[in-house]
């Protein structure tokens, strides 16, 4: 209300005290040289503006990114993300768009026997691809801070830190997309923080403000915004840096420091961990738990020995009788989580405390008793 009192709109090109404000802050909490934000209207825009800039910027036209992985719904964004969602448009996608299969250590597509194995083949397997698209030919590498409704994969050790490596040797940039895992969701700023990588470019959204009103933005190293000094930048929406979506993006980062919400999902995580893996113990079909601060996926089975899915990958409405059946459950006892294919989500606010986790976790147990019927 204050800033709609003092200026509620103004054109994008022009300085507000609260684009001002937001962009500092910005800057204070990223990383290395990540400094210049331009601010959009969602996670979507943020993903797309990166692939342009990736491509003007290295004057390169491929893009790589993870089979499993969600980057948004724009053509664009959908040809990039791995979601099953953008099949039924594959023939309109956006061209020169290369996925690879994740670090999915649990269902290891190398048949890995430690995560630090897995690593080592994930990495192995993308040098490949890269060498044969041609790295002269490849502008980015983009995946997720930490995987989020693609299962919440966690990147095994090193991995983030090896395509770093690989993307550097062949002068690559690399695009984190924290739309989903960013702003104190994982238990730091941002999910790339746990893996001590500096990426070229950063998207961010949702938690930015909260979801109170839409903004995103793409931050990028200085180094980058510079390349266009003296060249022409083609990017620029109407509401971008939006003087009210700035503001409440301010208020909301003071509250995430204020009432230490990061560091709480931080702390509220490692409890997290501690009872999922008390219900592992009460309940067969929990073949995997995958959590990084709070942002979690409860991956259910019908046999913990072959690793049988409760309902397979992009599961067809017949097939998701028992996982129905458990979010209905779910949502009969009073609390809503995503829950998708054989996986339920735990992402609850970031200002829970243990009474509230405690008590949405015993209505999941519960649902997921009906899942323990349909174990072998």
């Amino acid at each position: 209300a204050r800033q709609m009192a003092e200026v509620s709109y103004v054109h994008p090109g022009m300085i507000t005290e609260a684009r001002g404000k937001l962009g500092k802050k910005l800057a204070e909490i990223t990383s290395g040289s990540l400094n210049r934000t331009f601010f959009t209207n969602g996670g979507t825009e943020a993903v797309e503006h990166a692939m342009k800039l990736a491509r003007l910027y290295t004057g390169r036209h491929k893009i790589i990114t993870l089979y499993q992985s969600y980057h948004g719904a724009t053509y664009g964004a959908l040809s990039a993300g791995g979601d099953p969602r953008g099949l039924p448009h594959d023939s309109q996608g956006v061209p020169n768009i290369i996925h690879v299969e994740n670090p999915y250590f649990y269902r290891c597509p190398w048949n890995s026997r430690t995560p630090e194995e897995c690593t080592e083949n994930a990495l192995a397997h993308l040098e490949r691809i890269v060498k044969y698209e041609g790295p002269g030919s490849i502008a980015a590498i983009m995946m997720e801070g930490e995987s989020g409704s693609s299962g919440c994969i966690k990147y095994p050790p090193g991995y983030w830190k090896g395509v770093k490596a690989i993307a550097d040797r062949y002068g690559i940039l690399t695009i984190c997309d924290e739309v989903m895992s960013g702003f104190g969701r994982t238990g730091k700023w941002f999910g790339i923080d746990h893996h001590g990588v500096v990426p070229d470019m950063m998207c961010m959204a949702k938690g930015i403000t909260a979801g109170y009103i839409p903004l995103g933005g793409l931050i990028v190293r200085e180094e980058i915004v510079k390349h266009f000094d003296e060249k022409p930048l083609p990017i620029g929406l109407t509401y971008s840096a939006h003087a009210v979506a700035c503001a409440a993006a301010n208020a909301v980062l003071a509250i995430y420091e204020d009432e230490d919400l990061v560091n709480n999902a931080a702390r509220m995580g490692r409890y997290v961990d501690k009872r999922v893996a008390e219900l592992a113990q009460k309940h067969p079909s929990i073949g995997d738990f995958r959590n990084t601060g709070l942002l979690g996926c409860i991956e259910l089975v019908k046999d913990r020995k072959t690793k049988e899915p409760m309902a397979p990958w992009n599961a067809t409405p017949d097939q998701m009788g028992v996982m129905n059946k458990v979010a209905a459950k779910i949502n009969e006892l009073g609390m809503f989580t995503f829950v998708r294919w054989n996986w339920i989500f735990v992402a609850p606010p970031l200002c829970i405390d243990e009474a509230g986790i405690d008590e949405g976790l015993e209505i999941i147990s519960k649902a997921i008793s009906i899942a323990d019927e349909a174990c072998m």
